[in-house]
């Protein structure tokens, strides 16, 4: 995590907002980001930084909003393995394990 993104945390702690924080558990296969890979999303539907973009970031998006809204952190598998996925856009081929941590 860089300076600005640990800032962000601060100062949704500070303001005492919540927040999810998606962490990259997990590839395997081609992923757009490997492990360690994190976002913040707020309850608004903003976010910052990235776990590679597209449709598979914004399906993790909407799971951290549910996960917001019932104040449960969860641990998510995003699959980008068939042609369902290349039809929405997904092409890397790969599973992504993700934290969602309500904070």
């Amino acid at each position: 995590m860089d300076k600005a993104f640990l800032q962000e945390i601060c100062q949704l702690q500070n303001q005492g907002e919540k927040a999810a924080l998606i962490t990259i558990v997990e590839t395997r296969g081609s992923t757009p980001r490997k492990a360690g890979s994190t976002m913040l999303v707020l309850p608004d539907g903003r976010s910052f930084g990235t776990i590679g973009g597209g449709c598979g970031e914004a399906e993790v998006r909407r799971q951290a909003l549910t996960a917001l809204d019932g104040n449960r952190s969860k641990l998510y598998t995003v699959r980008m393995l068939n042609d369902a996925a290349a039809d929405e856009g997904m092409v890397c081929g790969g599973v992504m394990e993700v934290f969602i941590q309500v904070i």
